[in-house]
């Protein structure tokens, strides 16, 4: 493929226009609402009674376990000739299809709830979210090069923030004409956005599979054993990390603060449908606000940052972070939640931006970034697991999903720990870590 054209490189941004719907409606709004309205508060499973808010916090983390011992495996299929598209199309469509197969998760005539199939068809859609995107990733440095991979990366994320929100405000205009106009479809327009994301997702992703060709790849996998080889280097990556001491402690620090951070996006919805019984259009609101003050929270905190140092910002947005986990304990009422919506979407952009900038800038220059960024992103998704998982266990355990937020300060304040201990610059890089 040409470099830089533009042509290709628009369709290679239609992806994000295309699975964005997925992560916006079924992880973040629609679905989660539409679970916490349908599912019991409390089932049984397996001759155990269980909350329905901590069975979800458990199929989330059991899909990110499923990612994150798939994740290397996929980044070494990434790197053969001639595959790349076709296992990033098996997962779209896995993961398009799962969604389209969430339609038929409701309640029978009897008020009995197909529980196994909607938690079925939510892990696989994730699996499928996941693989496909290590796969379109790995397609960027074959349509541009490397001083314009951050533009054509900021496009991509573009366009998928355009995309979500257009389909979302479609469905959330369907869902409230049949609120308010009393069509009385029950629950089929919340079931046909399921279908929506499905098909939106297979028919923009053909855009980008036209254009994409595949490439010779510039170097061979030696090995024998080639699918282990990501795994063997994520263990070197590991090994190295004791001569750079700064990425290390900023490494374990990201673990802990990010576990805390991706269990609050992920459990948000849940928590406000479980604890203030908000409304599916109340939700999806907060949803919206939430996306919207992001981007100006990245903007924002990208010239804090600037002027402050990195690590003085992170510790800043981790207090900020402890400040959430506090006050949702105790808010009672529908705009004490706005209010901490609002909060959550202005550091929820600058977090995540910050974090990934940061340790790009503290690697080591004769790293391979490739092998990091893989070590990094196992990191993001261990921890997802954790997170979620600890988070339902102690709402299960509690009774409350309000003691869960308290248990996510041990891993705000874990992290701070250790971004306290980044101190002076750092001289190989000449990144300001003054705290």
């Amino acid at each position: 493929m040409e470099l830089n054209n533009k042509k290709t490189i628009r369709a290679w941004t239609y992806y994000d226009w295309a699975n964005s719907a997925y992560s916006l409606i079924i992880t973040s709004a629609i679905f989660p609402a539409y679970y916490t309205a349908i599912v019991p508060k409390e089932i049984e499973l397996a001759g155990f009674k269980i909350l329905s808010s901590s069975l979800a916090s458990y199929s989330i983390s059991f899909s990110f376990l499923i990612i994150a011992l798939l994740s290397p495996l996929l980044s070494a299929i990434a790197d053969l000739k001639k595959s790349k598209k076709q296992f990033m199309k098996f997962f779209c469509y896995m993961g398009a299809l799962a969604c389209i197969g969430l339609f038929f998760f409701k309640k029978n005539d009897l008020g009995n709830v197909n529980l196994s199939w909607g938690i079925f068809c939510s892990v696989v859609a994730s699996i499928g979210f996941c693989g496909s995107i290590v796969f379109y990733n790995a397609f960027l440095p074959e349509i541009a090069t490397k001083d314009k991979q951050d533009e054509v990366s900021a496009k991509g994320f573009a366009m998928g923030y355009i995309g979500s929100v257009i389909l979302m405000l479609a469905c959330l205009a369907f869902i409230l004409m049949n609120e308010h106009l009393d069509w009385q479809l029950g629950s089929l327009p919340v079931r046909l956005s399921f279908i929506a994301v499905g098909v939106w997702w297979i028919l923009f992703a053909q855009i980008t599979f036209k254009a994409l060709k595949e490439t010779q790849n510039k170097f061979e996998i030696q090995s024998k054993n080639f699918l282990t080889f990501e795994y063997k280097n994520l263990l070197k990556v590991w090994d190295n990390l004791k001569q750079y001491q700064k990425l290390k402690k900023y490494l374990l620090a990201f673990f802990f603060y990010n576990m805390g951070v991706q269990t609050v996006m992920y459990m948000a919805t849940y928590f406000a449908a479980d604890e203030l019984k908000l409304e599916t259009t109340q939700l999806l609101i907060v949803v919206l606000l939430i996306q919207l003050v992001a981007i100006v929270g990245a903007w924002m905190l990208a010239k804090i940052s600037n002027h402050y140092g990195n690590n003085t910002s992170l510790i800043l947005l981790v207090l900020i972070w402890i400040g959430i986990c506090i006050a949702a304990y105790f808010i009672q009422t529908v705009n004490q939640f706005y209010a901490l919506a609002t909060t959550v979407g202005f550091v929820m952009g600058g977090t995540q931006s910050l974090s990934r900038s940061t340790y790009s800038k503290l690697l080591p220059t004769t790293s391979d970034t490739a092998s990091y960024f893989s070590f990094y992103d196992v990191c993001d998704k261990v921890g997802i697991v954790i997170g979620t998982l600890s988070f339902g266990l102690i709402a299960q355990m509690m009774g409350s999903m309000r003691n869960s937020t308290l248990g996510l300060l041990f891993f705000f304040i874990v992290g701070m720990i250790f971004l306290f201990q980044l101190k002076g610059k750092d001289k190989q890089n000449g990144l300001d870590m003054l705290c």
